[in-house]
């Protein structure tokens, strides 16, 4: 594994993770979108195994995460503006480095939980810069409850400032996603069956954090925004896609979100799009109990899409 950091649009210094075995000829590349509250590094395993079977993994800590941050206490505040988009810009950023050292090599993005949806607004924005997605964690449509979680985070972000943690809304977004699993051994135990990986996430101290009102808004506002028809007649009818979710995964509702994602997709004609919901697994896939098994998954689907 090595590192180094790319300019952002606005100035910022982005810390990027790659991985690759010098020893293959590598036959494409993985860009990973994290989720929220969490860090690139945490994907190191998933990434050794990517690369061992010969693709090379790109994968940035998002603005506001991880080694971007310098003071522990402003996790979460992903800049001035609409942070969000910004946020995804530098996803784009990140692929035009690739592209320009990888000219011939296909692009996968992968992307999980919030950077699933981040994904999800990028095939709008950026068409044509990759040949496949992957979406773990996510959902689909969730309707006029973004309009009233937007109007929250606006007001607490004025009243409170822009860096002013947002504990209310922390609760409303998470407050039930433990209440399947109970009796509750942690406030984590719907991220994972695996109890060391869930005790892994508790004890890093990049994850985890209670985020700003102004993250929520200017995510609420891209979670709208992918909700648009107008937006998603801009994704590329032909971009393979694959939905891959827990079937206790509260994030996609237990499956019905993602079978509701999957149908959006197709509505829009999309020509290849798939998914597959894990049955009784949670929200980390990639940390669950039956990592190997969705690795394993992952990897024949990519494979699949770079012998087109």
């Amino acid at each position: 594994m090595t590192s180094f950091s790319f300019e952002s649009k606005d100035g910022k210094k982005i810390y990027t993770y790659k991985w690759e075995n010098l020893n293959i000829i590598p036959k494409g590349i993985i860009q990973i979108s994290h989720g929220m509250a969490e860090t690139a590094a945490r994907y190191k395993e998933f990434a050794d195994i990517l690369a061992e079977n010969g693709f090379i993994v790109y994968a940035n800590d998002h603005r506001g995460h991880g080694q971007n941050v310098n003071d522990i206490g402003e996790l979460g505040y992903l800049g001035s503006g609409d942070g969000f988009l910004k946020l995804i810009d530098d996803m784009g950023i990140l692929t035009d480095i690739i592209q320009n050292d990888y000219p011939d090599l296909p692009i996968i993005l992968f992307g999980h939980s919030m950077g699933s949806f981040a994904s999800q607004r990028y095939i709008m924005d950026y068409e044509n810069k990759i040949d496949g997605l992957i979406l773990s964690g996510s959902n689909g449509a969730q309707g006029g409850i973004l309009n009233f979680g937007k109007l929250i985070a606006t007001f607490e972000s004025k009243l409170r400032g822009e860096k002013a943690k947002s504990n209310l809304l922390n609760k409303l977004s998470f407050g039930s996603y433990n209440s399947k699993f109970k009796p509750n051994r942690t406030e984590f135990d719907w991220l994972s069956r695996d109890e060391n990986e869930v005790d892994k996430y508790i004890n890093n101290p990049l994850c985890g954090s209670v985020f700003p009102a102004s993250f929520y808004r200017d995510f609420f506002k891209t979670l709208q925004y992918i909700e648009d028809k107008n937006n998603l007649s801009k994704i590329p009818k032909d971009l393979p896609i694959y939905i891959i979710s827990g079937g206790d995964d509260p994030v996609g509702n237990f499956g019905v979100g993602v079978k509701n994602l999957y149908e959006r997709y197709k509505n829009a004609g999309t020509k290849y799009v798939d998914y597959k919901i894990y049955i009784d697994a949670r929200h980390e896939l990639l940390n669950e109990i039956n990592r190997d098994e969705v690795i394993l998954d992952i990897l024949n689907w990519i494979n699949k899409i770079i012998s087109k």
